[in-house]
């Protein structure tokens, strides 16, 4: 996609004086800097009224980067309306889950509906699309910024309601996908449908009356932001058929379908902002997560070289933070490093926010220095751009489920799905075993093993997907709600785990809830490890599996809460309670030993080693996320590390420290 890893972030030089501009160009040069990504906010200033436009500060600023070779991300400036455009339709600001409707302020202010919102936008991507895509400096097209957020007006419930009928056609269609006749709701007419907000069926607190009327809400909420982002890029197409359009994701966030966005796309972007003490894993697994919307490297769009401003405790990154953090994004596919900001506000709410260049105005600042350190190193290594993560390992990740297990109303509130995910995922990253995290569509034969938690809401063709996997060989893991309703997320009758029930060999009578404090304990049977299971408790009955781990207490002390069942050619193992850290690990490490794939012992000590794969070559990360300095595994003594080009003699890693080793991909017949 790109011929250097970009290395630059958010510039903003309109706002500071002209003449400063030329001492930020030399800074960033000293650093290593080669990218700047301009124009996110700048509707305001390039469009002053109605029918002006006004393009010679941009012009300036394009002209400068160009001048000194910077690879360009040029933003289209539409996720902030300008005042006169509020003042002139105050009907483009959204209506909020209150009912409230929002005046001028803040960003990602438009209703994705309204017309007028459609028209201005598409008119200033225009103007800039045919004033700049002749510039071979413009490296990539940012559109928007961090789409994000509902808008619940009467433009967006017009538009509903068309959006249902195409997808169900007729009035009684959908008062059976969203089971009206519970409280007397049933529908005689589109008209009648009205948006789930607070005045309507919302419940609050993410709750709802009816969940099949606000999952497909989400979906076309999901959907009127992702046409507006095709209506952008389509126009720039117009004028630039080649160059990368992307826009900034935002890891797991919840209310957009990013699998659905990535088709679109022509490369994942996205911003990632962890907090002081989130774990290094869920910062990789975000990371995994951006890489399998699209199967192939993404960029990074956006971190801070230092620290935060609107999280509740902003926590300068420690020494070798920012450098270490930077490798795990390259490591699990990020093909650019990009930082907001590379200059920090002089006002207003991200004053705060870290920068290459801090108030102080100069290079003689430890984040200078690493920021500089990286920049450097990077400039040698444009030949992992475009390398593979290779993985044995699926983990299935899904928008409807996300939406659908977080609204249903049982059993218990603690069933958060990321949570879920992490949790399953934090095995495979403890040992350093790669996991591709993919969508219900994704072809499952390339993988041993595939993770199936919580996948609570069952689509058309995935019963046979799942088959077809097991039956071939493959290594289906799946747990407790799992199986249970349909796309509208109605109970799939018959008991459950529903279309799983002949697959994983069980059924489930009941559905335990446990409270915070509540526990059951369990023991595994080829060990007899006892460990606890928490949150909630499936009590399972057996057909053709077998009990691999049993519950010790309560009335369903003795049955079965970790079955497997072997069919055909491949097995299902079914996790009925969340299981600590420990006893997953034991059932986990029998999964793994009936595959090919190869667990490091060496490593499990903290470090974080990661592969990309070229057809020629081998490219592997070694990151200390530990807290300490830890042992280094013997194979990696003595051999050079790439980003310093000296040979490694000593045999332990310090806290944050990073090592790149190369070599020929002999596994690949190179």
């Amino acid at each position: 996609m790109f011929n250097r890893i970009l290395y630059g972030g958010d510039y903003n030089p309109n706002q500071w004086p002209k003449e400063t501009w030329t001492d930020d160009m030399l800074a960033f040069k000293k650093a290593g800097i080669n990218s700047a990504t301009i124009n996110v906010f700048s509707w305001s200033k390039l469009q002053p009224s109605e029918n002006e436009y006004d393009f010679t500060e941009l012009d300036d600023i394009i002209n400068m980067l160009t001048k000194e070779k910077y690879g360009i991300v040029l933003a289209t400036a539409t996720a902030a309306m300008p005042g006169w455009l509020y003042k002139r339709y105050p009907e483009i600001g959204r209506v909020d889950y209150e009912g409230r409707q929002h005046r001028f302020g803040e960003r990602h202010n438009f209703c994705p509906n309204s017309l007028i919102y459609q028209k201005y936008a598409s008119r200033l991507v225009e103007e800039i699309a045919k004033r700049y895509s002749d510039n071979k400096q413009v490296t990539c097209w940012h559109i928007n910024n961090e789409y994000g957020g509902t808008c619940y007006c009467d433009k967006c419930e017009k538009a509903f309601r068309v959006w249902v009928k195409d997808k169900y056609r007729t009035i009684e269609a959908v008062n059976k996908a969203w089971n009206t006749e519970f409280w007397g709701h049933t529908l005689y007419d589109f008209d009648d449908i009205v948006v789930p907000n607070l005045l309507g069926d919302g419940l609050g607190d993410g709750r709802t009356a009816f969940a099949g009327l606000s999952l497909d809400y989400k979906r076309f909420n999901s959907d009127s932001l992702l046409n507006c982002f095709k209506m952008e890029r389509d126009i720039i197409r117009k004028y630039d058929q080649d160059t990368p359009v992307t826009t900034n994701l935002m890891g797991t966030y919840k209310e957009l379908d990013y699998f659905k966005w990535a088709k679109e796309m022509d490369i994942v972007s996205w911003d990632n902002y962890p907090s002081y003490n989130t774990p290094w894993s869920y910062v990789a697994f975000c990371h995994d997560l951006m890489r399998g919307l699209k199967q192939q490297p993404f960029m990074l769009m956006e971190q801070t070289p230092s620290q935060q401003n609107w999280q509740p405790y902003n926590s300068l990154k420690r020494p070798g933070q920012m450098r270490a953090q930077s490798y795990q994004t390259i490591a699990h596919g990020g093909d650019t490093i990009q930082f907001f900001q590379l200059k920090r506000s002089v006002g207003a709410c991200e004053k705060f926010h870290g920068a290459v260049l801090e108030h102080a105005n100069t290079t003689e600042t430890r984040v200078f220095r690493e920021v500089s350190q990286l920049g450097h190193e990077l400039e040698k290594l444009d030949g992992l751009i475009g390398s593979q993560n290779k993985s044995q390992v699926a983990l299935i990740f899904d928008w409807d489920n996300y939406w659908a297990l977080e609204f249903t109303s049982g059993p218990s509130i603690d069933l958060r799905y990321v949570d879920q995910m992490h949790h399953y995922y934090r095995y495979f990253y403890d040992r350093n075993i790669s996991v591709d995290i993919i969508s219900t569509e994704a072809d499952l034969s390339l993988y041993d093993i595939v993770l199936a938690p919580v996948l609570y809401l069952f689509k058309d063709g995935m019963t046979e997907s799942l088959e077809s996997y097991v039956a071939k060989g493959g290594k289906l893991v799946t747990t407790y709600m799992s199986g249970i309703v349909d796309q509208s997320d109605n109970v799939i009758l018959g008991g459950y785990p529903g279309p799983l029930k002949e697959l994983a060999g069980i059924w489930v009578e009941e559905i335990d809830a446990l409270a915070p404090s509540q526990f059951n304990l369990i023991k595994e049977k080829s060990h007899g490890t006892i460990g606890k299971g928490t949150i909630v408790a499936d009590i399972i009955h057996l057909e053709t599996a077998q009990s691999l781990a049993d519950y010790q207490t309560d009335f369903y002390a003795g049955s079965p809460a970790v079955t497997k069942n072997d069919y055909e050619e491949g097995s299902v193992y079914y996790i009925g309670s969340q299981l600590d850290d420990d006893l997953l690990s034991r059932i986990f490490d029998c999964l793994v030993a009936e595959t090919s794939i190869t667990k490091d012992k060496s490593t499990a000590n903290g470090l974080e080693i990661t592969t990309r794969e070229t057809d020629k070559k081998r490219y592997t990360l070694v990151m200390n996320f530990a807290g300490e300095p830890v042992g280094l595994p013997e194979r990696f003594v003595g051999k050079k590390d790439q980003l310093t080009d000296k040979a490694i003699t000593t045999p332990k890693i310090e806290h944050f420290g990073t090592y790149l080793f190369v070599e020929e991909n002999k596994s690949l017949g190179s």
